[in-house]
Formats: C-alpha cells, sequence, structure tokens
C-alpha cells in the first residue's frame, strides 16, 4: 500500500507514512488503550492500539487540545463506569 499525503478520518492507520504512535503510562498490559501520532499537517491522529492496522481518526491539534483540557476538568468523568 502506498502511504496518502491527504489525512482523513476512518483511512487505514498502516497508511500514515511516518506516524510515530504513543500511548498513555496509564494503558494497561492487555493493550486496551488508544494510540495517538503527530502527524506531518499538523493533526492528530487516533488508533486502537488493539487494531493498530485499524481506522484512524483524524483531529486538529485545537480539538485535540479542547479534548484535553475537557479531560483534565472532568467534564467526561460521568461516562466512566461507577461515577
Amino acid at each position: 500500500m502506498r502511504p496518502q499525503t491527504e489525512h482523513a478520518n476512518g483511512m487505514s492507520a498502516t497508511l500514515l507514512s511516518g506516524a510515530e504512535w504513543r500511548k498513555s503510562h496509564h494503558s494497561n498490559p492487555e493493550g486496551n488503550c488508544v494510540e495517538l501520532a503527530a502527524l506531518s499537517d499538523g493533526h492528530i491522529a487516533v488508533r486502537n492500539s488493539r487494531h493498530p492496522e485499524g481506522p484512524a481518526l483524524v483531529y486538529t491539534s485545537a480539538e485535540i487540545s479542547a479534548f484535553v483540557r475537557g479531560v483534565k476538568d472532568g467534564d467526561f468523568d460521568g461516562l466512566l463506569p461507577g461515577r
């Protein structure tokens, strides 16, 4: 497969050339986590670590920044089991 230069939601993560995937140190050993990668055009890709060849979601840095701020502020705590 040839790498694509334009990034789009749902594209195979294997097409994201040069992506260096990172995951949180809070990830569990079973691999139930998400991984993120900074892309050459400034976007951020997200994939399921259990399916690294699967689809990636692509967001702007502003979208990821807003999400991270929301996580830090507890905006999504009610989505977790037992909360």
